[in-house]
């Protein structure tokens, strides 16, 4: 894919990449490859389709989006996750084709410390909605992990957020 559009990006230093894994609706097919049932949040349930995890260039500045990668989400044929194909195309994007970028911005499915670290590794930034019911620490060990919709914010934190811990992080470590 890469050879097809990388001509025509505009590349810059202040461009994000997009990653999401829209399912492919495929309710009607009975023995197409790739096939089978998944979480669709267009479809709001559980579907027969083909799993995709994509890739989007976007320059900020242009109000322009690229797709440049795309991989099937095949874990019975790869043994794969979304997570595994995220992390893949990130580090092909950054350490080979060395594209300029600052921000990864994705669902909060991929709001894992696995996916985190791997980003946080290659001095990118990320930004993602944690799940409602995520186990969170913002009062630095002095009560125990809560869920994200019981914590309270001011209004300067709501604006521009609060460092928290998230459970099952490594220790010490804070998200925005």
């Amino acid at each position: 894919m890469w050879e097809h559009v990388k001509a025509p990006i505009a590349l810059t230093p202040k461009g994000d990449v997009i990653f999401d894994d829209p399912v492919l609706d495929k309710r009607h097919a009975r023995k197409i490859a790739l096939v089978r049932r998944q979480e669709s949040g267009n479809a709001q349930g559980v579907i027969n389709g083909i799993g995709v995890v994509t890739c989007v260039y976007v320059n900020p500045q242009q109000d322009r989006f690229w797709l440049i990668d795309d991989r099937i989400y095949d874990p019975q044929g790869d043994g794969k996750t979304k997570w595994d194909h995220l992390k893949d195309m990130l580090s092909v994007w950054v350490y080979q084709k060395r594209l300029p970028f600052t921000g990864v911005l994705m669902d909060s499915g991929y709001a894992t410390k696995t996916v985190m670290l791997h980003i946080e590794q290659m001095q990118k930034t990320y930004y993602c909605p944690l799940k409602t019911n995520r186990r969170v620490d913002d009062s630095a060990g002095t009560i125990p992990y809560q869920r994200v919709d019981s914590l309270t914010w001011t209004q300067a934190q709501r604006k521009q957020g609060k460092p928290i811990k998230i459970r099952g992080g490594p220790k010490d470590h804070k998200v925005k």
